[in-house]
């Protein structure tokens, strides 16, 4: 018995050290982060178990005490922005813990697949905007995962970092030519605009995911209870009809060495991307979302289904971030001059976003239907006036600043004799880019079959305008539609220079 002593003792001092280390901060909070303003801010972590923590933030000090589990948290009252750094600390027993250079002020998560995952210094201006992107004020939480979805099967190395604590790593960074570079493009342009408009510090947080379906980025409670989901639950997801063959065959090509022993996971799998990269996050009060999904989902043509999954991933986000109403801002799909099948189904899915910004509160659809590839590349390098677009949208319907955000768009159409005619909204000083009678309309009859229409502006009043839809091989129009193929070279416009829709007037009615 007493030759284990020494042991014991050892052990205890050991394990009282640990204990006694000073108190940590969950994940989402660090230095140089940005505290959001008006709102009550939890902040939490960990510490010896069942002991004071006092948490001290400006002229804010505040007391708890740590669980059993060691787990703590205090609520910040709300604050006025402020662009000066502050230390939040967090101290037990003398020991404690410091996050320097904190700000407050507003707080947007920006989430998606590779085109949000697109970075910065792979723009088209990145040489101009990163020698440019110096901003103490603007701050990026940039998440890199950690394992490919590349066309190529995993490396041990790739398999230990498909964890839900490993896939995702990055830190708190102030906006730097050098910091700005690695960041996803979109959200640093979303951000730099609202900094623009907003004159107060703005945090980005960014977490996404080149190819992902929203499959992986609903949590798995959703997934477990909601029967519509039941196919993708378990190891037999790769069979769901929910997944797309694209996602399928690179997920089995991935996880190929080890496919014999079972189902490995994958960044794709159900939930995976929701439990790795936001459930952590989920404590902080963000205002909003920017989204920017939907290349892969857009294989299955199938807007009940997508509409699902999309308003699904949205109200759990919503739950989960304990604010019913958050903004979601979408990136409509652009346009791609790929012929294969596996983009057969955007114009379907452009129509499926705007339908669900029309159908959900607070969830926004920008169009870029004019800023895609001229050729099959899917990830376009134009990511300033998206990124542009998308902070307009928000500065305009989430903080009501009077700047422009909406291109034209259907209203209402009238058969008349051998011409149809279509109403545009948001269409004061309607023209055309380039001068030319506006392109990409076609119209059909009674057989359904669309040919090329003649469209003419003939009624331009106030924010509304007319025009009226012609073909000689239709006698007697019954339907039109706008910019409906995967490519297409828009040229109506705006007196803002913002593009019009696409639409069809014979779209189906989806379901609630």
């Amino acid at each position: 018995m007493h030759l284990h002593t020494p042991f014991i003792l050892i052990a205890a001092v050991a394990l009282n050290a640990a204990w006694a280390a000073a108190p940590q901060f969950d994940r989402i909070y660090g230095s140089h982060m940005v505290l959001p303003h008006g709102k009550n801010v939890p902040v939490s972590g960990t510490a010896d178990p069942n002991k004071e923590v006092s948490i001290t933030f400006g002229s804010s000090t505040l007391n708890t005490k740590a669980d059993a589990r060691g787990k703590w948290r205090v609520m910040l009252p709300p604050m006025q922005p402020n662009g000066t750094g502050q230390t939040l600390t967090a101290t037990q027993n003398g020991d404690s813990s410091k996050l320097d250079d904190v700000l407050v002020g507003e707080v947007w998560l920006a989430s998606g697949q590779s085109n949000m995952l697109f970075r910065l210094n792979q723009t088209n201006t990145a040489r101009e905007d990163m020698a440019s992107s110096g901003d103490e004020q603007l701050r990026l939480l940039n998440n890199v995962p950690q394992a490919h979805t590349n066309n190529a099967p995993y490396s041990d190395k790739d398999f230990a970092s498909v964890t839900t604590d490993n896939f995702y790593k990055g830190q708190w960074q102030a906006s730097t030519p050098s910091t700005s570079g690695p960041m996803a493009a979109v959200g640093y342009y979303f951000g730099k605009k609202l900094r623009e408009g907003l004159g107060m510090p703005v945090g980005i947080i960014h977490s996404s995911l080149g190819g992902s379906e929203i499959a992986a980025w609903i949590p798995r409670q959703v997934i477990n209870t909601n029967n519509s989901f039941r196919t993708l639950r378990g190891n037999h997801w790769l069979d769901s009809p929910l997944i797309s063959d694209w996602v399928r065959g690179r997920a089995k090509k991935n996880i190929s060495p080890r496919l014999d022993q079972g189902s490995p996971d994958h960044p794709y799998k159900p939930a995976f991307l929701y439990e790795s990269g936001i459930a952590w996050m989920t404590a902080l009060p963000i205002t909003g979302v920017i989204w920017y999904q939907g290349e892969s989902d857009a294989e299955i043509i199938d807007n009940e289904q997508n509409g699902m999954l999309l308003k699904t991933m949205i109200s759990s986000w919503r739950k989960a971030f304990r604010n019913p109403e958050m903004p979601f801002v979408m990136i409509q799909l652009p346009r791609i001059n790929d012929p294969s099948k596996i983009r057969a189904g955007w114009p379907e899915f452009r129509e499926m976003q705007d339908t669900v910004a029309k159908t959900v509160p607070q969830v926004y659809s920008v169009n870029t239907i004019d800023l895609g590839s001229t050729n099959a590349d899917v990830h376009p390098p134009f990511k300033r006036p998206v990124g542009e677009r998308a902070g307009n949208t928000a500065l305009n319907k989430v903080y009501g600043k009077k700047v422009p955000c909406e291109g034209p768009s259907f209203k209402a159409f009238k058969p008349s004799g051998n011409s149809l005619l279509i109403q545009l909204e948001h269409a004061k000083g309607l023209t055309t880019t380039d001068g030319k009678e506006p392109a990409q309309f076609e119209i059909a009859g009674a057989d359904g079959t669309y040919h090329s229409a003649t469209a003419e502006i003939v009624n331009k009043k106030g924010s509304t305008a007319v025009i009226r839809l012609t073909s000689p091989e239709v006698k007697s129009p019954r339907n039109a539609r706008y910019c409906w193929n995967r490519f297409v070279t828009p040229n109506l416009v705006n007196g803002d220079q913002l593009p019009a829709r696409p639409f069809r007037t014979d779209a189906p009615a989806l379901k609630k």
